[in-house]
């Protein structure tokens, strides 16, 4: 019986393996029919009909045929695009046009300094090759030893103001005068004919006047000539149409007088500097306010600007000078050696010029923090006994031909402005001539073509009375620069083909310093 029952377990065990791997055989066929009906489906398919898009009509559809053509289908708007439309232009195509925009301009402003309709390509080749220059900061002149002395007699002398003027910009075709005065007033000259065109007079404090009410310390123009702003001791910045010299806005913002206002070159972005210890940006395309820059520790006296989205400063009794990095949001300190620092103008994006109330000016590298030189007793000096004396002529305005070896400097009551060549490696000022002018100068600017110099001249200083030269006379003077006749090979600033090199800012020394009074820092 035993024997019986395990066969009999034995058959049941052998068929449930069977039952077992008919069921997994069945799966799998299963499976793979379901596979192979999958493949068949998606190979079975027809290809997708390609609906040609039929060009748009060159004629104008009237409303009732494009809400028509726009709820047609599916009720989403219908998809058509011309041959035209289909055209995009390459970054090669972009370039071309833009190049084409830009020398279109060129051309008209070349022709409306020269009043010529025809201009040569030679002019604007020249032009172009400035451009690159100044922005890979390669542009330099030598013009300093191609200078004379001009007779006082070509000296223009402009009055038109009750009190010492402040300030003075020119306008970048070289045609217009601003000046601003402690009276409140601006008042826009023209040079060919040496005439007043426009005033804004100013008002008195308390009463409903657009324009200013008390000292205006501060003017700066566009490139483009589109905007004039002007500061002043109440703390206002004021924005004008220079043309019209009507009023635009109002900025508020500063907390003590705006002390110096500059454009970035080619740019409506302006910078203010106040007595308040701080800088601020503002945007001229939005009539906006952007930032404000924080890092003197005293009033700000003086500011300047080029091309590159920076600005420098000058703190003066904090004894400093301050290069602020906009994009990077940082600044460059620069340590002077005791007084106030009271001006300051960029020779080129690398150099700048600063004129101390010691009767000093120094020359500054932006890869040194100390100046590179210093000259000390620039606007007088006299002799008690076996020393050498400097006079109390403290620096009143420094200015630059900017990317050339010329600057210019007045000293307070001296009377005078000396005009100095800059060492080729920025190691000495060399005095070049002296023009009389009697009265505080308390603002210089050179022409951008560098035919003339503007100054802006009082009976006092324009920040206070200290003193008061009753003989002097309220007004704006032009100087001409005038070059040697002898000279054939004209380097000017109309001739960008005699570009050197940039100044290379060394460690070397001068074995023959032009002038012994020079002091090497």
């Amino acid at each position: 019986m035993s024997h019986r029952n395990l066969q009999l377990s034995k058959i049941l065990y052998f068929l449930f393996l069977q039952i077992e791997c008919l069921l997994v055989h069945t799966k799998i066929l299963t499976l793979s029919y379901q596979i192979g009906k999958r493949n068949n489906q998606k190979s079975s398919k027809p290809p997708p009909v390609k609906i040609k898009r039929q060009k748009v009509d060159e004629n104008i559809e009237s409303d009732s045929d494009v809400e028509g053509s726009e709820q047609e289908g599916d009720g989403r708007p219908a998809a058509y695009s011309s041959d035209e439309e289909q055209q995009i232009e390459t970054a090669q195509e972009k370039k071309l046009r833009l190049a084409k925009q830009y020398i279109e301009q060129l051309k008209r402003e070349e022709a409306e300094k020269l009043e010529d309709k025809e201009i040569d390509d030679d002019v604007i080749a020249s032009r172009l090759k400035r451009d690159i220059l100044e922005k890979s900061q390669k542009l330099h002149y030598d013009r300093a030893d191609n200078l004379l002395q001009p007779e006082p007699e070509l000296i223009k002398v402009l009055r038109g103001h009750k009190l010492s003027v402040t300030c003075i910009v020119i306008s970048s075709d070289d045609r217009y005068i601003y000046s601003a005065s402690k009276d409140c007033s601006i008042i826009k000259w023209d040079i060919k004919s040496c005439k007043k065109v426009q005033s804004i007079a100013g008002g008195r404090k308390g009463t409903a006047h657009i324009g200013h009410t008390s000292h205006i310390l501060s003017l700066a123009i566009t490139t483009d000539s589109k905007y004039l702003a002007s500061g002043d001791v109440n703390n206002l910045l004021q924005i004008w149409n220079p043309d019209t010299l009507q009023h635009i806005k109002t900025f508020h913002g500063h907390r003590g007088p705006v002390s110096g206002l500059s454009f970035r070159k080619g740019t409506h972005q302006l910078f203010s500097a106040s007595h308040d210890r701080s800088v601020k940006i503002w945007n001229l395309d939005e009539m906006s306010y952007v930032e404000t820059l924080f890092g003197h520790q005293d009033s700000v006296t003086s500011i300047d600007s080029l091309t590159r989205e920076r600005a420098v400063t000058c703190g003066g009794r904090d004894n400093s000078i301050r290069v602020w990095k906009v994009v990077e949001e940082s600044q460059l300190v620069f340590n002077g050696k005791g007084g106030s620092i009271d001006c300051v103008a960029l020779i080129d994006e690398a150099s700048f010029i600063t004129g101390h109330d010691n009767n000093s000016l120094a020359l500054w590298s932006v890869l040194k923090k100390k100046s590179v030189f210093t000259r000390y007793g620039a606007h007088g000096e006299k002799q008690e006994g076996s020393k050498l004396v400097t006079e109390e002529n403290w620096i009143t305005s420094v200015a630059s031909l900017q990317y050339s070896d010329v600057v210019a400097s007045a000293g307070s009551k001296d009377g005078c402005i000396r005009l100095w060549k800059v060492g080729r490696d920025m190691r000495f000022l060399h005095l070049l001539y002296t023009v009389p002018v009697k009265g505080f100068v308390n603002s210089m600017k050179f022409s951008n073509d560098g035919k003339f110099l503007v100054a802006g001249v009082g009976q006092e200083h324009r920040l206070g009375r200290w003193w008061s030269i009753k003989e002097a006379r309220n007004s704006v003077c032009i100087i001409p620069v005038i070059n040697k006749p002898t000279d054939t090979t004209d380097t000017s600033i109309t001739n960008p083909t005699s570009i050197t090199n940039p100044t290379d800012i060394s460690e070397t020394t001068i074995n023959n310093p032009t002038d012994d009074t020079t002091v090497q820092s």
